[in-house]
């Protein structure tokens, strides 16, 4: 079992920057799997985000987010992270962590999440 535990969220003016952190621990073998990050806003669909390759040399980003968010990754903290940059108002969400088991977006574990809010 692998637990994921998120961080960093919280509120920020629109064009400001916040990072998430995701911890891993438990029994898990962190610097073998991809990681990814997803995000669920209020009354929609959780959506992915961004994953990145064990080795952290291959990252994958969807449109929306594409040159604003960096995804990064310290296997010697078991750690993943989002940068968030130029957030808008429609970034606002609960971000979610997770293992992937099928590249890009599959997942094998969730984290709690944690809230973003964007204001305008």
């Amino acid at each position: 079992q692998v637990q994921l535990v998120e961080s960093g969220g919280g509120l920020v003016q629109a064009g400001g920057s916040l990072r998430l952190s995701c911890a891993a621990s438990g029994r898990t073998f962190f610097s073998s799997y991809a990681m990814g990050w997803f995000r669920q806003a209020p009354g929609e669909e959780r959506e992915f985000v961004s994953a990145i390759n064990w080795s952290g040399t291959n990252t994958y980003y969807v449109a929306s987010v594409k040159g604003r968010f960096t995804i990064s990754r310290d296997n010697a903290k078991n750690t993943v992270y989002l940068q968030m940059n130029s957030l808008k108002p429609e970034d606002t969400a609960d971000y979610y962590c997770a293992s992937i088991k099928e590249w890009p977006d599959k997942v094998g574990y969730w984290g709690q999440g944690t809230q973003v809010t964007v204001s305008s």
